[in-house]
């Protein structure tokens, strides 16, 4: 049989495995340390660890899955979305090994992965382009020249970026240069390549993007549309589909640009290209994502077609199971539920999922990655679950959302569910009147969201490796810290404690990694200032003084912090 290795964690790993067994392959799941006890390894025929317990070690280690695969007897790697989705690299060292990458060809994730070669690519097809650099930016001074001869709003992406990551928008001239800067630091470490172009923001656009599904030899099949414009920093939360409100000619146009950008380069497999749509019908090439989407269910739910079956039909030789566009039934919406405080800015909120009740019924989709008791890891993204919907309008589909939001109950970390109970009940939400735009959650949402309780930390869940003798073959035993900690004793319950909480003390408002500092030790800060920046869960968290004051730094750039942890001192 045909065996898989799932190169990636989480929801988008259980997604693959089930599609694996309903197609009759063997399904590997791989794992970081804090992993190894995750739904996906838990539904795997098979699971490898990495050993590792960061990203960079593991779900990004080109040398650790492919050495996975090979000892797993893997036949084939599957990608998923996010990490190494998108690395031509990986997908070039799938293949030197002599597995099959379920993916695009190398040479084509090179050319639209490269966001400025695929501009080029879009202009030479004649899509529609707003003003932007073909090549990459050798330093802020270029973006702040770009700036000054376009003027602002501006926006400043990560050249091999995805997912919403290592994107800065700025609107005023004297912050373009911290944007790149900022911009450039969040691309390496999401995709460990730091080059940035920049291009005119259309304000307040809609955001709209076609599925697409390529045969490899020229034939690209456009599935489908979707809006996803219900977006907080430049990431999506709801996407529906098809696109509500597009002209006979606009779907017709954004179709076309898609298909031609893609048999361009021979695409293979499922990948989406992404377009603005102003609020005058301006529409212009944003990016092509040449992986899966996070969205693609609500495809599937209206066109009927499994885009990871599809993907395995086209990997392994077989083609597209249909030909020409298919007509959508009904309309269908996707809610992510992330780990996240909407009433703090939408803070990544990990912790352990104590109680968990999904929704069901009629037209109800739930795809996740965690069960009650799991853990929702710092390490990783906040996302947990999604949430989908279908039903034969859009009306009617918005009145099942909200009826499965009301069922559906997460206890543990914060998460965006209150949130989408609130935007699915908006007039700008409504089938009739339909008004909103990338930045409508930030302008009219924001400020009316509680925050909520802040969970407890998440427990160490790491692994501690020794090695063991087994009928006379060394083998390396693997058991968690918490355990072994169990067993020495070392696992006494924390004092209460009544020592007041000194004043003086900068606290890390999420678990993190420290990647910079912006006020010097020993400088003066004013209240409000943003004095740190944190990487957690994959985006950058500001670190705001709590009160004015002389800052002293408590630890270094690099350093890992739990969620409240002393990280200087305002003195």
């Amino acid at each position: 049989m045909t065996k898989i290795l799932i190169a990636n964690r989480g929801e988008i790993a259980v997604r693959v495995v089930r599609a694996c067994a309903e197609a009759g392959y063997v399904s590997v799941a791989v794992y970081a340390d804090q992993d190894a006890d995750a739904l996906h390894v838990r539904l795997a025929d098979e699971a490898v660890g990495l050993g590792g317990a960061t990203a960079a070690d593991t779900y990004l280690s080109i040398d650790a899955l492919v050495d996975a695969a090979r000892r797993s007897g893997a036949d084939a790697v599957h990608p998923g979305y996010g990490f190494l989705s998108e690395s031509a690299a990986f997908a070039r060292a799938v293949e030197d090994a002599g597995l099959i990458w379920i993916g695009p060809a190398p040479a084509s994730i090179e050319a639209l992965g490269d966001k400025m070669t695929a501009r080029r690519i879009a202009q030479r097809v004649g899509a529609p382009l707003a003003a932007g650099t073909d090549q990459p930016l050798s330093g802020p001074a270029e973006a702040v020249a770009f700036a000054e001869e376009h003027g602002v709003p501006i926006a400043i992406k990560a050249a091999y970026g995805g997912g919403g990551r290592g994107i800065k928008v700025v609107r005023e001239l004297a912050e373009v240069a911290e944007a790149f800067d900022a911009a450039t630091r969040e691309a390496i470490v999401a995709f460990g390549r730091g080059e940035c172009f920049v291009e005119r923001f259309l304000e307040s656009p809609r955001h709209i993007e076609v599925q697409v599904l390529g045969d490899g030899r020229g034939g690209v099949i456009a599935v489908g549309d979707r809006d996803c414009s219900m977006q907080r920093r430049n990431q999506k939360l709801i996407e529906e589909a098809p696109a509500p409100g597009l002209t006979a000619e606009q779907r017709e146009r954004i179709h076309e640009a898609a298909r031609l950008i893609c048999a361009e380069v021979d695409y293979r497999s499922a990948g989406t290209v992404e377009f603005l749509l102003a609020a005058d019908g301006t529409i212009s090439f944003l990016e092509v994502n040449t992986r899966l989407q996070v969205e693609h269910p609500i495809t599937e739910e209206v066109t009927g077609v499994d885009l990871v079956r599809e993907q395995f039909r086209i990997a392994f030789g077989e083609g597209p199971s249909f030909q020409g566009t298919p007509e959508p039934h009904g309309h269908a919406f996707e809610f992510r539920i992330n780990a996240e405080d909407p009433g703090r800015g939408f803070l990544p909120s990990p912790g352990i999922v104590t109680g968990l009740r999904v929704p069901g019924g009629p037209g109800v989709r739930w795809d996740s990655g965690i069960e009650a008791g799991d853990a929702v890891q710092p390490a990783f993204d906040s996302m947990i679950a999604k949430l989908i919907v279908h039903a034969d309008s859009r009306d009617a589909a918005l009145v099942r959302a909200r009826r499965a939001l009301r069922e559906l109950e997460v206890e543990g970390p914060a998460t965006v569910i209150g949130f989408d109970r609130l935007a699915v009940e908006q007039p700008e939400f409504a089938t009739d009147g339909f008004a909103v735009h990338t930045q409508w959650i930030e302008a009219a949402l924001l400020p009316r969201l509680e925050p909520q309780l802040r969970p407890a930390p998440v427990p160490d869940a790491g692994l501690q490796r020794f090695p063991v003798e087994i009928d006379g073959r060394r083998v390396m035993l693997g058991l968690p810290t918490a355990l072994l900690a169990g067993f020495a004793g070392a696992a006494a319950a924390p004092s209460a404690g009544t020592e007041a909480a000194d004043p003086a003390e900068l606290h890390a408002p999420v678990p993190g990694t420290l990647v910079r500092w912006l006020v010097d030790d020993g400088a003066s800060v004013a209240e409000g200032d943003t004095v740190a920046v944190l990487d957690a869960m994959k985006m950058e968290t500001p670190v705001p003084a709590h009160r004015a004051g002389t800052l002293a730094h408590v630890v270094s750039v690099g350093d890992m912090v739990a969620a409240d942890a002393v990280i200087g001192r305002i003195g």
